[in-house]
């Protein structure tokens, strides 16, 4: 397949091969000015290295040449910034709202560019235009895209991504890109990679285990795409697959191969699982077809992984949507037909279209706009029939949840925003991305049934109860709208409680809660939902808490608002609050600033708070009391940037508080430094 990869003013695009084209990477962009480099730069960045040796020459402004050999933990005075908190969480898979969603069949793996390898950085940043994913019900990997033969070749995610994906259940790898000879690859590199010892042990695989786990995240994904190899070399290729699952297996680390180097050691794409490759999916965990695929070459594919005893669902059909996103060409029914078994799993090619294609200054709410007709179609409701040629995730997977356990809170943050919000008052009017603090948001955006007019269901950044929006309900109501929110597996007791933030910004609206007790009988039927009166919402936000103990005990399998109005309405809901015994979040250790480049810029850190902690929010104190919100991180260290003195102030002063799953906030901790 030949594409042409779509520039991007601040970001570089990596490319998988074909048989055609090889894999290509445009020239690197310079993350950090001559400006920025002479003063002291303290921020942060997702790290990236070479396996041991490092090309000739000098690296551009910005960039920083590293060996992955000679990597520990101990030195990475980053990795505090780069390290992941928040777990891997169990998923359950709830009855499909639609009867063309299949479950336990064909996953999806999605390959994403954030930002530029070498200037990805680590805790977010201060705007809102940013690639900010929240369809992860649909998802079952993420791929860290990048890689530059110009920077480095093996990248690790950075911590934003893998706390929300894990939040949501969707693992994260790393990527090793063997870059082709054209674009600068060198078959070092790849003799690099997969050196061998003295003792016989592979260096650079406990590296990278080291790294996965040093980080928290899940694996990684090995494109090798530099030719020149032979059959020894491919040989020892598979003996290092097979050592890099040995050492990650424990850690449950995974490994996804790359439709490229082949037996030969020749880089050939075969666009299918073949014998010419089948060695290499035997040492890994899934295998990502190329895009050329046929729907013969992918149904033999499938009945080689079965005669070697895996899952037909282990192989990723290549799916590139970089330069046209919806409108893609894709032979839908080689992979997803419409009777019998799906053929394989698919995965998407750099799906940050639906963020890209946008015009310069577009915003928040138009990137949503785009990412919802790409995951959920045409529609905009899995529960309807989407059309155009166009199938998307929702009506062809089963969506997954990890609402199971209490307490539960969602104020439909989505990791960013034009302002940051704490009880419905603005803490910040600055943009900011931070996808570590994004919510566990409903997976299926947005059913809604009504006999009357259905009005827009949108994730809005106009205003929020907490963090950067909230979930808005804009239209005319000439009959009860039922709005379905997040599958679950909650337990219900007598105790058991509904908070909702809400208001209503137009219009009169009466709300009720609604609690579906069990799952409909087949794919396709609605829930059955006990609505309980939440009182009508005004034009400020307030908390509406509806007690549960008029229904039992049991299981909650889903929940919703039904809306009662009459004409234009625009309802907010901020916040979905279920608990059966109240919140107390303990304060974090004693926060410290440990670096100050005299422009603005700060590192600190502190202890973790002891017991659950959604993330930490950072706020400075001004003089007259104010609190303004910094940043929120899951991390135990904070990056900021842009602060200067106000009049008169000799100090700055930090507040940090550890934030709970209900959006409870501990005790304060305060530090001051200097200017």
């Amino acid at each position: 397949m030949t594409r042409t990869p779509r520039t991007h003013p601040t970001r570089r695009t990596v490319v998988l091969g074909s048989a055609a084209t090889a894999a290509a990477l445009l020239a690197p962009s310079t993350p950090a000015t001559a400006a920025t480099a002479a003063a002291a730069n303290l921020q942060p960045y997702a790290s990236y290295w070479f396996p041991d040796s490092l090309p000739s020459g000098s690296p551009g402004a910005g960039i920083t040449w590293r060996s992955l050999k000679s990597w520990t933990a101990a030195g990475d005075a980053d990795l505090a910034f780069n390290r992941s908190a928040v777990p891997l969480a169990p998923r359950f898979t709830p009855v499909p709202v639609n009867t063309t969603a299949r479950t336990d069949q064909a996953r999806i793996t999605s390959l994403v560019s954030f930002d530029p390898t070498a200037g990805n950085p680590s805790q977010g940043g201060p705007t809102a235009s940013y690639y900010a994913l929240t369809h992860w019900a649909y998802i079952d990997e993420l791929v860290f895209w990048g890689g530059s033969s110009g920077e480095g070749i093996v990248l690790a995610p950075n911590a934003p991504v893998v706390d929300a994906a894990h939040r949501h259940g969707v693992t994260v790898l790393g990527n090793i890109f063997l870059p082709p000879a054209a674009y600068g690859g060198q078959l070092q590199w790849t003799r690099d990679l997969v050196q061998k010892a003295a003792d016989g042990s592979f260096p650079i695989a406990q590296k990278l285990v080291d790294v996965a786990v040093a980080h928290g995240f899940d694996g990684w994904f090995v494109n090798a795409e530099t030719s020149g190899g032979d059959a020894a070399l491919a040989t020892q290729m598979q003996a290092f697959l097979a050592e890099l699952k040995r050492l990650g297996t424990p850690h449950g680390l995974r490994i996804d191969w790359y439709d490229s180097m082949v037996k030969s050691g020749a880089v050939s794409w075969q666009n299918q699982l073949n014998a010419q490759n089948q060695d290499f999916f035997s040492r890994s965990d899934t295998f990502f077809v190329n895009f050329n695929w046929t729907a013969s070459g992918l149904g033999s594919s499938a009945a080689l992984a079965e005669s070697l005893g895996r899952s037909r669902y282990d192989l990723w059909a290549g799916i590139d949507v970089e330069s046209n996103g919806w409108n893609t060409s894709v032979n839908w029914d080689a992979v997803l037909p419409a009777s019998g078994a799906h053929t394989t799993s698919y995965g998407f090619y750099r799906p940050e279209w639906t963020y890209k294609h946008l015009p310069a200054g577009s915003t928040p709410g138009q990137f949503h706009a785009a990412d919802d007709q790409f995951w959920t179609g045409t529609s905009l409701d899995p529960s309807r029939a989407s059309t155009g040629s166009w199938r998307a995730a929702a009506t062809t997977v089963a969506d997954r949840s990890t609402v199971s356990a209490l307490p539960f809170g969602c104020s439909f943050n989505t990791g960013h925003g034009l302002a940051w919000y704490d009880g419905g008052t603005a803490r910040s009017s600055a943009a900011w991305n931070q996808l570590g603090v994004q919510d566990r948001l409903p997976g299926r955006r947005w059913v809604t049934r009504t006999t009357g007019t259905r009005p827009s269901v949108t994730l809005d950044f106009a205003d929020a109860w907490h963090g950067g929006s909230s979930l808005l309900v804009d239209g005319t109501l000439n009959a009860p709208v039922v709005v379905e929110l997040h599958g679950t597996r909650l337990p219900l007791s007598a105790a058991t409680t509904v908070t909702l933030a809400q208001r209503a910004a137009a219009g009169s609206v009466t709300v009720e809660v609604g609690v579906a007790l069990q799952e409909p009988d087949h794919p396709g039927d609605p829930l059955t939902y006990s609505f309980l009166p939440a009182g009508t919402a005004g034009s400020g936000w307030a908390e509406a808490t509806v007690r549960l103990s008029s229904l039992g005990t049991g299981t909650i399998h889903g929940l919703a608002v039904r809306l009662t109005g009459t004409g234009a309405v625009q309802y907010r809901l901020g916040a979905l609050l279920v608990k059966d015994a109240d919140e107390q979040v303990a304060a974090p250790g004693a926060v410290k600033v440990d670096k100050a480049s005299g422009d603005g810029q700060f590192r600190l850190s502190w202890a973790a708070a002891s017991g659950p902690v959604r993330h930490y929010e950072l706020y400075r104190v001004l003089k007259d009391g104010t609190r303004r919100f910094l940043t929120g991180t899951c991390a135990n260290a904070a990056y900021v940037k842009g602060l200067a003195a106000e009049q008169g102030e000799s100090a700055v002063t930090f507040e940090l508080r550890a934030v709970g799953e209900l959006y409870a906030a501990s005790a304060p901790v305060t530090v001051a430094a200097p200017w």
